[in-house]
């Protein structure tokens, strides 16, 4: 059985509990809950965990062959323990009272259960559940990797789901590309602000164990670090933190006492107690602050706004070490908005080396319509990491939105849709850690790039007029570089940058004169109305 098929089969379940109220995202969190307390068992069972770390009452074997309530009150009574390391027992000295007794002092597996409660009103359907995972191949579920089985429910649930977890999933494909173009190396620390279910940070794991035999190469001192110190992050909502510190878990990523994804704001005070770090790879969720404005939580970003994007963008460039990268996801907007807008873009350019955006296709997000890029910028100039000021020369841009495929479930977007930009992203395979890789990765990339038919799109012609020095061939690539001074005098310090022409837009210089037009549009609603008069009189002649 592989994992695809371990995924459907308990995903089917969900079928089956919607008797009890429960929706996908609801039972994605019930799942969690059971699934650990059997991970666990079965990592025990295997010797690969030495010592069990739940309490004695609230394991596997305290569940798995009970039935009826009992079942029920006693898998309650253990998800109240683990929340909060108590449980409550009958009092020998005063009968009929009852008393809390600690049965552990986890923080981790607190954080995991904290305010766990279960949906579930027939016994039966939780029976069902234990069964189903009773009956699961663990010894073939951990070769084939844990970690990408929950991984798999959790984009089953992002493509099921209508809102919350799936408004704004980050494809796993593009997460994996932009962590091949960021490169993260062993002993750097990569945070993820705005963490979801801890994709990113899973993704930037996964690589690193690619890279040196699953650790195996690693000092004892250079693995605990890899466990515990190299990733943080951070996540606003309780229950999506409890699916990320479940993701990590499975995918061996332990963390601090608090595990690797904290809970809090990253534009209140969790943000700006986070030290600056190497790496950071983030897609920031979409929309404005409650309240208004950024500024009531965050009083150390230089400039306000209600635009979360924006303030994300800051703390992100902020939060970055000299020399330190960072791979961002962002709409559309951040990159035109006057303003602030216009005043942090400057910034990020002036104080980053903003190197490339890779402008995507719309569809890929489980939100249709919405138009997003990858921002890639470093700290500091190419040539000097600890350069604060005029660190953008160049920024590169790579069109893989005009006329892309319309992205879904019947047209996925995948690795193969994102391999020519990892081409000319780093055309000389350099390790991004060093400053002056990134030099030379620059310095090797060369315009043009024609992939999906790019030859055959038409060239907006306002566009060819801002670049009127360049040939008709380049003017039909995909993969164009732009200067820092160009973007300032022609664009206004706008990055909304685009040449080729989709095949539905409309140019405004095809159109005819608007006295043309409007002569036409009185003409078509004369004869509507003409036709309505034919109409109104066929009526009153058949009264």
């Amino acid at each position: 059985m592989t994992n695809n098929d371990i995924v459907q089969k308990l995903w089917n379940l969900c079928d089956v509990l919607r008797d009890d109220g429960i929706n996908y995202s609801d039972y994605v969190t019930e799942l969690v809950l059971l699934l650990f307390i059997k991970m666990v068992h079965e990592n025990t069972e295997t010797g690969t965990l030495k010592k069990h770390p739940l309490p004695i009452g609230c394991r596997w074997t305290d569940i798995n062959e009970k039935s009826g309530i009992n079942l029920l009150n006693d898998y309650k009574a253990i998800l109240f323990a683990l929340s909060t390391g108590k449980r409550l027992e009958a009092d020998a000295n005063n009968p009929g009272q009852t008393k809390e007794v600690q049965v552990h002092e986890d923080p981790l597996i607190s954080a995991i259960y904290a305010d766990a409660q279960t949906r579930l009103r027939e016994p039966r359907h939780l029976e069902q559940m234990i069964k189903t995972l009773d009956q699961i191949d663990w010894f073939s579920a951990a070769k084939d990797g844990l970690g990408d089985l929950y991984e798999g429910l959790l984009e089953k649930n992002a493509s099921e789901t209508k809102s919350g977890a799936g408004q704004y999933f980050t494809p796993r494909a593009l997460i994996n590309s932009m962590v091949r173009c960021i490169k993260p190396q062993i002993g750097e620390v990569i945070q993820d602000p705005a963490a979801g279910t801890a994709g990113f940070l899973v993704a930037a794991d996964q690589y690193m164990r690619e890279q040196t035999d699953d650790y195996f190469d690693l000092t004892s001192q250079k693995l605990a670090f890899q466990k515990n110190k190299a990733f943080v992050g951070i996540e606003l909502v309780p229950n999506t933190r409890r699916l990320a510190l479940m993701n990590c878990l499975l995918h061996g990523m332990e963390g601090d006492d608090e595990g690797v994804v904290h809970l809090g704001n990253a534009l209140g005070d969790a943000g700006k107690a986070l030290q600056q770090t190497d790496i950071i790879l983030a897609n920031p969720p979409f929309g404005t602050s409650k309240g208004g404005d950024a500024s009531n939580t965050r009083d150390d970003l230089t400039y306000k706004t209600s635009n979360k994007q924006l303030a994300f963008l800051q703390h992100i460039y902020r939060n970055l070490k000299p020399g330190g990268r960072a791979a961002v996801v962002l709409p559309d907007n951040v990159l035109f908005e006057a303003g602030v807008g216009t005043d942090v873009r400057r910034d990020l350019m002036n104080k980053c080396n903003l190197h490339t955006i890779l402008r995507l296709p719309t569809g890929i997000f489980y939100a249709q319509g919405v138009k997003t890029n990858v921002l890639f910028f470093t700290k500091g100039s190419t040539t000097d990491k600890h350069q604060q000021e005029n660190c953008t020369q160049n920024v590169w841009v790579y069109d893989l939105r005009t006329n892309m495929p319309s992205f879904g479930k019947r047209t996925p977007f995948g690795d193969s849709h994102l391999a020519p930009f990892e081409a000319v992203f780093d055309p000389v395979g350099c390790d991004l850690s060093r400053q002056q890789d990134i030099a030379t990765i620059l310095a090797a990339r060369t315009q043009g790039e024609y992939s999906f038919g790019a030859e055959q799109i038409a060239v907006d012609k306002q566009a060819a007029v801002e670049n009127e020095n360049v040939d008709d061939k380049l003017l039909h690539s995909r993969w164009r570089c732009f200067s820092r001074d160009w973007i300032a005098n022609t664009k206004g310090d706008s990055l909304d940058i685009s040449w080729l022409k989709d095949k539905d837009s409309v140019d405004a210089a095809d159109l005819p004169e608007p006295s043309v037009l409007a002569r036409e549009a009185k003409d078509e609603l004369t004869a509507a109305l003409s036709e309505l008069d034919e109409l109104l009189a066929a009526l009153e002649g058949l009264n």
